[in-house]
């Protein structure tokens, strides 16, 4: 896949910075709705699209078979529901003119049925668990160090335990993915030269 190592730098780049901008709009207690709340949700949904290459390069790098096939589908699913919630979340900060009415307005859409489960709760995960499970095949198939997939799973899991750590969860997901580098550029570079009339 073209340029996929430039989006497996870009994808968790902008984790760290999404982070980096949440930090700086809760700095002066106001976070939310504003240009603040608005940035940040812009660059952690430019990082969940970015995802999108890296996972299907990430595959590239794997023979085809209905597990790899599978693991990438489930990965996509949880990617598309981060979306929707990143989504939401700006577009409640568009309508809201403060932030008691913005909380109401993510109420009222997490009342919907189901929307609780698919966006926020459950689906939304198994991006994070098929990056996971991914990782590992790599690892096992020696495309990966296994310090990757350990360093990757901290870099999931900070985030869980507060919001605060998403620019060091995010560095962690770079340098987890960062061995898989050299390979991809071969891939960019053979892709390239076919596409050369």
């Amino acid at each position: 896949m073209r340029r996929a190592a430039f989006f497996v730098i870009a994808g968790p780049a902008c984790i760290v910075g999404y982070g980096l901008v949440r930090l700086w709009g809760r700095s002066d207690g106001t976070y939310g709705p504003g240009f603040d709340w608005q940035a940040a949700h812009l660059v952690g949904l430019a990082g969940m699209v970015a995802f999108v290459p890296v996972v299907l390069a990430l595959a590239g790098l794997l023979r085809p078979g209905p597990w790899r096939t599978s693991v990438v589908a489930v990965t996509l699913v949880g990617l598309a529901a981060t979306m929707v919630q990143f989504g939401a979340d700006i577009v409640e900060g568009l309508l809201a003119a403060d932030r008691a009415e913005m909380s109401a307005l993510g109420r009222d859409f997490k009342n919907v049925p189901g929307v609780e489960v698919l966006f926020y709760d459950v689906v939304p995960q198994l991006f994070f668990l098929g990056l996971l499970v991914l990782a590992g095949m790599l690892a096992a198939h020696r495309r990966l160090p296994w310090w990757s997939v350990a360093l990757l799973l901290v870099g999931i899991v900070l985030p869980a335990v507060t919001l605060d750590l998403l620019p060091l969860g995010g560095l962690c997901m770079a340098v987890a993915l960062a061995p898989t580098l050299p390979a991809l550029r071969r891939n960019d570079a053979r892709d390239h030269a076919g596409t050369v009339i």
